[in-house]
């Protein structure tokens, strides 16, 4: 029922019916549910739950019926078991004014309660349950004066049962004694006291009817109070059903065993032959309508034991036995079970599932032999509560007898189409991991799947018509899906052979297919998963790839409000995708070992660092969240490593502790980051990405924006050390000016370094997306397009594996050279005038012009060798993210074919062409 809950939707009033559901069931348990020996929550009663659904799948009303209360419980229990929980929940949990509304007591005042001696159970607190009960009272709809009123009627049943021997031995007590019940109940005490010790009548003579008042002695007045007793809480339990799924007594076998649990029993037989007829019996069945050759098996068919009990012809069945019993004894007690008891052996006495002992009888149960003690038998099955009581409290209705109730539930059953559970009990200890092995064993073999196993072995553990097999596997061939167009047995044929089924593993029927082997049809389970699944990869590759281009948008979006109307940009600097990790960190192990273990990069890339004399060296540039590190490199100087180069961490500053960042206007990629103690002037390439990052790290840490400075004249500190003009602490400055080409010039000359550097892209200019065509340019036979530009598809866009490393960005070359074509289209008149003959015999006379002192014309010289193609060799290990990538291994060799300004190239390896990063190599 959570699961139904859980599963289905609805609004306001769909909920509702849901909490009514899941409500139900704590209430029905305190009601219909006890301690017994074996079970300290048994369920004493039979609900069958029918729950209706809308056509949209919620839950929108149901129906319990309710089978087999075990209402004996109600005015006796054996030793050690209790009551209903609800008795025990209600003495306990009671308020103050409850408490005196309804002279409530303690468990061991009321006769029905003190028999057995025991009033509490183990970890189940009768205090907290009562109110839960009360609670579900409300979710399913019974008001406050509903709910005082099943409380009075809970009271009435246990207060009677102590005032009998008053009643009929004492006139002068008879009154006092039953004012409180009968205020409980609502009516007259006289008329309450004339029911209960009396009965009506009928004489009929001649024509005439006289009404006679019989007084009943005191066993039958006792059978008349404990009728009443039962009647009131079974009519009252039916009043508090409302909602239904199936679940049963459980077939409990104790040290005494009384007719109530031998009607459970017999209800328990019943179920079993339902199993068996709508699965074993049916299952063999089936194999014969749809034709499909099959090895029989033998298994026991309970209908001979439920015959045993419920039969009423030649020779009768125990229950009609006992109902001749019953009926012929009804005014004695004494003496009515051993009647019962030789009635039984003289009539079924030779039945093969039936044997008797000195006090009772043996049935052979399917679960097996179950010894009955007689005493009790005819008491409790009388169940008498006299008509002229009934007719007194008017809201009773009569009752159905057990053997109808049982078969209606049968009838009922057989028009479903069960799912059974089984419930396996572990342990008599009633304790958590606790394993029976022997006790397991012998409820498999009962409960019947031992057989049932084996006739699934023997047979076909799947079976399902062709259409819905075709629906549910349509999917594994281009023929089946969408839809199947021929006959259906051919098209199931063709999916058992696009998997390569063994022929020995299926048999086709009329209308069904039959599968041997679960392996079997976990192999088409696991190609119909594999296919969803591909699909499913399709369509992430696709989300990715869009939230992916969504990322790189915005963030270069970002990186260009920093820079934007403040510094000239290069061709190339915005319009590509950041990868963030440009050394391979994962497989550097030697530079990550400075990074904190769990501290996540967000920028890696090797610079280039200027000294106090402005000589250059090479530094691992290596950002996180919280710091910036410069790695480098030194000799060992000393120790078994000597002479040997190892990564040293040169410096490690705190985000929060950076003052400010220099640049200049210019398109130069040199960037000053200014700190404390003295400054770094870095340049690197991938200057506008790492300025991003470090601002938004730096805002994250500082709740402020980080101070950028933009001039052509910039000033740092240098760290004190070194000898010579160079020796103190001071400062350096660094003049930019325009100069000629997109690379910088660098003069230093004493304290100031020059950098010349040509004019870039205009300082508004802002981030733009290449038009993506749909082909690549047509291409020469040496892999050029158009114009001498390289045929690289426009990938500007690419989405990588890994946020965390995205691959470079490529030239848009395509675009340009396409542009470039059409400006040169109409060029012709600038070209160099055709020289006719004349022009021809000038040439001539040129290229055979004899040298001086020779004697004719010096012979041509050997052309000179192609020149190789360039080579690299790959310094890491790449994955191609695309068609037109290459994928090469750590110290492959890679032709060159064209190097690209934007980081991409291309080459040639293992005879494939494609495009890989520039920085992933290095040139031979």
């Amino acid at each position: 029922m959570s699961y139904i809950s859980k599963v289905s939707g609805g609004g306001t009033k769909v909920q509702h019916v849901k909490d009514i559901i899941l409500q139900s069931n704590p209430l029905l348990e305190a009601f219909g549910n006890a301690k017994t020996v074996r079970n300290n929550n048994s369920s004493r009663f039979g609900k069958y739950f029918e729950i209706q659904f809308s056509r949209g799948g919620e839950p929108d009303g149901g129906k319990i019926s309710n089978f087999l209360l075990e209402k004996s419980r109600v005015v006796s229990q054996n030793h050690g078991e209790r009551s209903f929980h609800i008795y025990y929940q209600l003495l306990q949990g009671a308020t103050k004014e409850q408490r005196e509304n309804l002279g409530i007591t303690t468990p061991d005042y009321y006769l029905y309660l003190n028999k057995s001696d025991t009033y509490t159970v183990e970890d189940v607190n009768d205090k907290t349950e009562f109110k839960d009960t009360m609670a579900a009272m409300s979710v399913v709809g019974l008001s406050l004066e509903a709910q005082d009123t099943v409380l009075q009627i809970l009271l009435r049943s246990l207060c009677k049962d102590i005032y009998l021997s008053y009643i009929m031995h004492s006139l002068s007590h008879s009154a006092a004694v039953l004012a409180f019940p009968s205020y409980l109940l609502g009516i007259n005490q006289d008329g309450l006291k004339s029911k209960l010790t009396s009965r009506i009548m009928d004489s009929k003579w001649g024509g005439k009817t006289e009404t006679i008042s019989v007084t009943l002695n005191k066993e039958q007045a006792s059978f008349t109070r404990d009728a009443l007793s039962k009647a009131l809480y079974s009519r009252l339990f039916d009043y508090l059903v409302d909602v239904s799924q199936l679940e049963f007594l459980e077939f409990e076998l104790s040290k005494k065993i009384c007719f109530c649990q031998f009607c459970i029993n017999f209800v328990n037989e019943k179920l079993q032959q339902i199993f068996i007829e709508l699965t074993l019996k049916a299952e063999q069945e089936e194999y014969v309508q749809e034709g499909i050759k099959w090895t029989p098996i033998e298994y026991f068919n309970n209908k001979v034991v439920c015959d045993l009990i419920e039969s009423k012809v030649n020779p009768p069945g125990i229950m009609s036995i006992l109902d001749d019993v019953c009926a012929t004894m009804h005014a004695k007690g004494e003496g009515a079970d051993q009647t019962l008891l030789q009635k039984l052996q003289s009539q079924i006495g030779t039945h093969e599932h039936f044997s008797s002992w000195n006090k009772g009888f043996i049935v052979h149960h399917y679960a097996g032999k179950v010894s009955y003690d007689v005493s009790g038998f005819c008491e409790r099955n009388r169940d008498i509560c006299v008509m002229l009581l009934f007719i007194f409290l008017s809201f009773f209705f009569s009752l159905l007898p057990l053997q109808k109730q049982a078969n209606n539930l049968v009838q009922t059953l057989m028009k479903c189409t069960p799912h059974y559970i089984r419930c396996i009990k572990p342990n008599e200890t009633k304790k958590p991991r606790d394993w029976e092995e022997s006790r397991i064993k012998h409820q498999v073999e009962y409960l019947g799947l031992r057989e049932n196993i084996r006739v699934r072995r023997a047979g076909y553990a799947f079976r399902r018509v062709f259409k819905k097999f075709l629906q549910r596997y349509a999917i594994l061939t281009k023929e089946t899906w969408p839809q199947w167009r021929g006959d259906e047995k051919q098209g199931v044929l063709h999916l058992l052979k696009s998997v390569n089924m063994d022929s020995d593993q299926y048999q086709l029927g009329k209308t069904k297919i039959f599968i041997k082997a679960p392996e079997s049809l976990f192999l088409l389970e696991e190609m119909r998963e594999r296919k969803y699944n591909g699909y499913a990869r399709v369509i992430q590759q696709a989300w990715r790839k869009h939230i992916a281009v969504r990322k790189y948008v915005q963030m270069r979006e970002e990186a260009s409000d920093v820079l934007l109307n403040k510094k000239e940009r290069r061709k190339n600097s915005l319009n590509r995708n950041f990868m963030g990790d440009y050394i391979g960190m994962d497989n550097h192990p030697e530079i990550r070992q400075f990074v904190g273990r769990r501290e996540r990069v967000d920028f890696a890339d090797v610079v280039v660092k200027y000294d106090r004399r402005f000589k250059t060296v090479k530094r691992d540039l290596i950002l996180t969240p919280k710091f910036l590190y410069l790695i480098g490199r030194e000799k060992v100087k000393q120790g078994p490593e000597k002479g040997q180069i190892r990564e040293v961490l040169k410096r490690m500053i705190e985000v929060e502790k950076i003052q400010s960042v220099s640049l200049s206007t210019l398109q130069d990629d040199l960037f000053i980051v200014h700190e404390d103690q003295y400054d770094s002037v870095l340049q690197s390439v991938f200057k506008t990405e790492f300025l991003s990052l470090l601002y938004k790290r730096y805002e994250e840490k500082t709740r402020k924006k980080l101070p950028l400075k933009f001039n052509n004249l910039l000033e740092f500190k240098v760290k004190k050390g070194g000898w010579g003009p160079f020796s103190s602490a001071g400062s350096r400055q660094i003049q930019f000016q325009m100069g000629q080409g997109d690379e910088a010039v660098f003069k230093p000359s004493s304290k100031v370094l020059t950098v010349s550097v040509g004019p870039g892209l205009p300082k508004n200019f802002e981030t733009f997306l290449w038009p993506v065509i749909s082909e690549p340019p047509k291409s020469d036979s040496r892999g050029r397009g158009t114009q001498g530009q390289p045929a690289v598809r426009n990938s500007l866009l690419r989405q990588q594996s890994s946020m965390d490393q995205p691959t470079l960005p490529r030239l848009q070359g395509s675009h340009r050279s396409q542009h470039e074509s059409q400006i040169y289209t109409d060029m012709g008149f600038m070209n160099v005038p055709d020289q006719g003959v004349a022009g021809m015999h000038r040439r001539r006379s040129k290229e055979y012009k004899p040298l001086p002192g020779s004697g004719g014309p010096k012979p041509k010289p050997k052309p000179k060798p192609r020149p190789r193609t360039p080579q690299c060799r790959a310094v890491y290990a790449y994955d191609a993210q695309d068609t037109d990538e290459l994928s090469f291994q750590a110290d492959e060799i890679i032709e060159i074919l064209f190097e690209d300004p934007s980081g991409w190239w291309q080459g040639r390896l293992r005879g494939k062409e494609g495009m890989f990063p520039g920085n992933y190599v290095e040139k031979i």
